[in-house]
């Protein structure tokens, strides 16, 4: 996104996409930062806190219309200290003041707005305001009004912005500190009401989970994927499937290059919030590809391989790092990119183009401000019906297509993309990446893995165990946060159980240790969100949620149970259920903002069944064992190896392959459950038989 070329200001020499977005800007903006604070306290200016991120649209809207504008410019520089963050290298300064403005007025996005005492105290706040001009036509404050009326205020009633600052702070400390509810033992019981909880809450019509806007909710749908395991119930799993199949039939689905958009606007899938995020793309990937485990559907493969084709042509690094964003916006207009008139099709697919056009919804009317979002609202099969042309030929028209137009869209202007690589969303790919090579067998998706996690492994991680949050052309940003440590981990657990490699195992347990060390708390009974000698904020964040990403404490939990069953270490186990059972109350009351977490309690609650691998990676015999291992869909099952390249000091951390060697020099298999083990085995026939008794 390209903004008013002006005078450079301080943000020239960011390291975020989305501050370089504004370093042009005539607003003399200021990074975070003590120079900021400081020069608030001199002058006793109230702070202007600006929070965005690169792909956001309406953070570009109010760029172009405010922070543009050399009027507004030189009243925001005449009577603020003004700050700008990107979210997404800094989410405690986001979370912190995103739970203010939601307090404040009981609803938050972005780009939010907050205005704060030099001490960074919040007391007035918002999202986006509109220009004085069509302040009106929005019902809202006008952005220049919104100014000069704060800091009035500031000058002339600050005893009661003081006042109203400290009340919302004690609120605020104790929405964090506490656990969201009353704390008490798991049970079964917690699941069965979570999951009766989603029944009201799901969208028959549809799929997913309440109206419009429309999230995908993808940690929700992985809690229902383990609860069909456990319930075996039909209904579980169609609602999962139909959500699934509703979502990659839609809009919110790119269907010419894959991958998926932000968020549906509507309840039925149908116009996204154009903008692709990352981490959307890696946790909807792992679902699909659990859900072909499950179900061996090849269509769920279909659209994960798809995604993942898109991840690998947009959205990586040479060296295999994960980019975080794509824009919403080209050429200035929301959604340009993607949307197609029924002549610009005409003019691609010639002869095709009437057939495509029905079975992609696009009509001269169009379903989008007079153009059309490509989606598929009705079966291929029903169109064969209706049309009386063979399922063959629709197949084939629509196969042709998709290529060509695609090809024809390669040639527009693209939008712009977000290229910081993010630890923790890094970790959420990496996880995805990882259990499709496991599952499709795909060395060349077991590459994309290893490239990723060496990539972070080698820029991101510290020579002192300390994980950075960001990197970009060779730049890093702050320390690590709660959730790329366990993100990090989750990832690595995965890439272990896909290729063997001890190094994945290894770095995993050290970052568990070290994220318990610098983030947890006997307190609280659980994580908080930034490490004790990280910079102190106006009150220490504390998510524990899980929203569009898991919570730290969320992923943190899941981390420690499975390392808690291959290492024995009842640590790890014990601080799991401290965060479990504080948040039990929490769980029951609201599952759908506690997906990753459910998820943590159910295997919390399972039979955790351990998995120690004996043998050379590359042998047949051991690929035949892991075969079977990887072809099943068991969350509740944890995987390490014992290979060549496993080191004395490697077992003596891991108690699930101590004491264990191959049978007769053959590649063998020990299968644990409910603390006994059944006999070692050497061939697949009886490894898949010893797990069908499970």
């Amino acid at each position: 996104m390209n903004m008013a070329q002006g005078k450079p200001n301080r943000l020239i020499d960011a390291t975020s996409p989305y501050l370089l977005q504004h370093a042009h800007n005539p607003v003399d903006w200021y990074e975070w930062g003590e120079e900021a604070l400081q020069k608030a306290q001199a002058e006793d200016k109230p702070i202007l806190l600006s929070v965005g991120y690169a792909a956001c649209h309406w953070c570009h809207v109010m760029a172009h219309e405010s922070f543009e504008d050399e009027a507004t410019a030189a009243l925001m520089n005449e009577l603020f200290v003004n700050i700008k963050v990107d979210r997404e290298e800094r989410p405690d300064i986001d979370s912190i003041y995103m739970a203010a403005v939601m307090a404040m007025t009981r609803h938050g996005g972005w780009p939010m707005t907050v205005f704060l005492f030099p001490d960074g105290t919040p007391f007035y706040g918002g999202t986006y305001f509109p220009p004085d001009a069509k302040a009106a036509r929005y019902r809202m404050p006008g952005f220049k009004q919104v100014l000069r009326s704060v800091a009035d205020a500031y000058q002339n009633r600050r005893d009661e912005l003081l006042n109203q600052g400290q009340e919302l702070m004690k609120m605020l400390a104790q929405d964090r500190r506490g656990s969201g509810g009353a704390a008490g033992p798991l049970s079964p019981d917690l699941l069965t009401q979570a999951f009766l909880a989603l029944l009201q809450e799901f969208d028959y019509e549809h799929g997913g989970f309440s109206g419009a806007p429309k999230f995908p909710q993808p940690m929700t749908l992985e809690f229902l994927l383990q609860s069909y395991i456990r319930s075996e119930s039909a209904e579980t799993l169609r609602m999962v499937e139909f959500t699934l199949q509703k979502m990659a039939a839609g809009g919110i689905y790119d269907q010419l290059g894959g991958g998926f958009h932000r968020y549906s606007v509507d309840e039925r899938w149908l116009v996204p919030h154009f903008e692709k995020m990352l981490y959307d793309n890696a946790l909807l990937t792992y679902v699909f590809v659990q859900t072909y485990l499950l179900t061996g559907n090849l269509y769920y493969r279909h659209i994960a391989e798809e995604t993942l084709t898109y991840i690998q042509r947009e959205m990586t690094h040479p060296d295999g790092g994960f980019y975080s964003t794509q824009d919403a916006d080209s050429e200035g207009v929301e959604g340009k990119f993607f949307v197609w008139t029924p002549d610009q099709v005409r003019e691609v697919l010639g002869e095709d183009a009437v057939l495509f056009c029905q079975l992609f919804d696009v009509t001269a009317r169009g379903n989008f401000e007079g153009s059309n979002i490509l989606n598929l609202p009705h079966p291929v099969g029903e169109i064969a019906r209706v049309t009386g042309v063979s399922l063959e030929r629709l197949q084939e028209v629509a196969a042709r297509g998709r290529v060509r137009l695609w090809q024809a869209r390669e040639r527009r202007i693209k939008p712009a993309r977000d290229e910081k690589i993010l630890t923790a969303w890094n970790g959420m790919m990496l996880r995805a990446v990882a259990a499709a090579a496991r599952a499709f067998d795909s060395a060349q998706y077991l590459t994309m893995a290893q490239r990723n996690a060496t990539f972070v492994l080698t820029h991101l991680l510290r020579g002192d165990g300390r994980v950075l949050r960001s990197w970009k052309d060779g730049r890093t940003t702050v320390l690590g946060f709660l959730e790329d440590y366990a993100l990090l981990a989750d990832g690595l657990l995965e890439l272990h159980a896909a290729d063997g490699n001890p190094r994945w195992l290894r770095e995993a347990i050290a970052l568990a240790d070290e994220m318990q060390r610098l983030f947890w708390s006997d307190e609280i009974g659980g994580f908080y969100d930034t490490a004790t000698d990280q910079e102190a904020l106006v009150t220490r964040p504390r998510d524990v949620s899980d929203n569009a990403t898991p919570s730290g404490n969320s992923v943190a939990t899941h981390v420690l149970l499975r390392l808690a069953a291959l290492t024995g270490n009842d640590t790890y186990r014990e601080r799991a259920e401290h965060v479990l059972e504080g948040m039990n109350d929490a769980m029951r009351r609201l599952p759908t903002g506690f997906g990753r977490l459910l998820c943590a309690a159910d295997m919390a609650l399972a039979r955790t069944r351990e998995v120690a691998l004996v043998g050379d990676p590359q042998s047949p015999d051991l690929q035949a064992l892991v075969a079977v291992l990887h072809q099943r869909f068991d969350p509740y099952m944890v995987l390490a190896y014992k290979t060549p390249a496993t080191t004395a000091d490697d077992i003596a951390a891991v108690a699930l392959l101590q004491d264990r060697e191959q049978l007769d020099g053959k590649a063998t298999a020990y299968v644990c459950e409910g603390f006994a083990c059944k006999l070692p085995v050497t061939d697949a026939a009886a490894l898949q038989a010893q797990l069908a008794e499970a």
